[in-house]
């Protein structure tokens, strides 16, 4: 796979690597910034092994993992990544997200989620993006539902988290064909 970098006038992605985490060392730190992910970044070295794992999925091509740099704040916000790529079906899931909390809350998100969608879909030339979240985070389920994701489904006590609960997880998609109706409604201020 080749280095993508998706861009526009509020925010940058560029791929995350081992290069470039230490970017993200001090919003990693941030109070209950991932608290619905089974993953851990509490400390550098957590966050170096999480890194690691999404480098890795990237040149298994299973993940293309980004950094997110806010252009209005000057500032690196967080990370996002693709995940689950499925070449084969055209399916891939968008997640592993989370911005600090001083970029949370602003129209950052959304402009990630346009451009993320926007490559999968008109790039790549896939044909469903997914989204998994714990059923318990309602500002993320709220986020995704916001720009047109349809609940599929909740998958009950699949995760096991790292304080040992099960959580459930709601499955959300959004297809194809739904996507230029999004982008002319949802969408229509960011292209």
């Amino acid at each position: 796979m080749k280095d993508i970098t998706l861009e526009n006038e509020r925010v940058k992605l560029s791929l995350l690597d081992l290069s470039n985490y230490k970017h993200l060392i001090a919003i990693a730190n941030e109070k209950d910034l991932i608290f619905y992910s089974p993953s851990d970044i509490s400390t550098p070295e957590k966050l170096k092994d999480y890194v690691a794992i999404a480098v890795d999925g990237f040149y298994q091509q299973t993940t293309i993992p980004f950094l997110i740099y806010d252009k209005i704040k000057q500032a690196h916000a967080g990370s996002t990544r693709y995940g689950l790529i499925n070449w084969k079906n055209k399916v891939l899931h968008i997640g592993w997200t989370w911005i600090g909390h001083d970029f949370q809350g602003t129209d950052l998100n959304k402009h990630m989620k346009f451009l993320m969608l926007q490559y999968a879909f008109e790039s790549m030339k896939f044909e469903k993006v997914e989204f998994r979240i714990d059923e318990r985070n309602i500002k993320s389920r709220k986020a995704v539902e916001k720009i047109g994701a349809t609940l599929e489904g909740i998958l009950r006590k699949d995760t096991l988290m790292l304080d040992g609960f099960r959580r459930s997880t709601c499955c959300y998609g959004i297809l194809k064909e739904e996507w230029e109706y999004l982008k002319a409604t949802v969408f229509i201020d960011i292209h």
